[in-house]
């Protein structure tokens, strides 16, 4: 064999085992960064049931202070309040 094709040989065959590596290279950072993306949704997930979690919570909460308080429009109440004073003074 001559010196070129030896020399071409070694050349290509160094090419390919290079591809080799950085494909593989390149898959291994890749499928990281799928995992990363599943990581991360599975904690957006957890945020979330825990946000429902406390959003129910309160719900049961205001619902239980509703029973044992009476709630009333406070604004509602001035303008009847108001109502009974102006009534009270065109009577006098």
């Amino acid at each position: 064999m001559s010196r070129a094709s030896k020399l071409t040989l070694a050349g290509m065959s160094f090419f390919a085992a290079t591809t080799v590596g950085l494909v593989h290279f390149q898959q291994t950072i890749e499928k990281d960064a799928m995992h990363q993306g599943v990581v991360r949704d599975m904690e957006q997930l957890r945020i979330k049931q825990e946000r429902q979690l406390d959003f129910d919570m309160q719900r049961a909460l205001e619902a239980e202070y509703k029973k044992e308080q009476s709630v009333h429009d406070a604004i509602a109440a001035a303008e009847a309040q108001e109502g009974k004073d102006g009534k009270d003074a065109k009577a006098a």
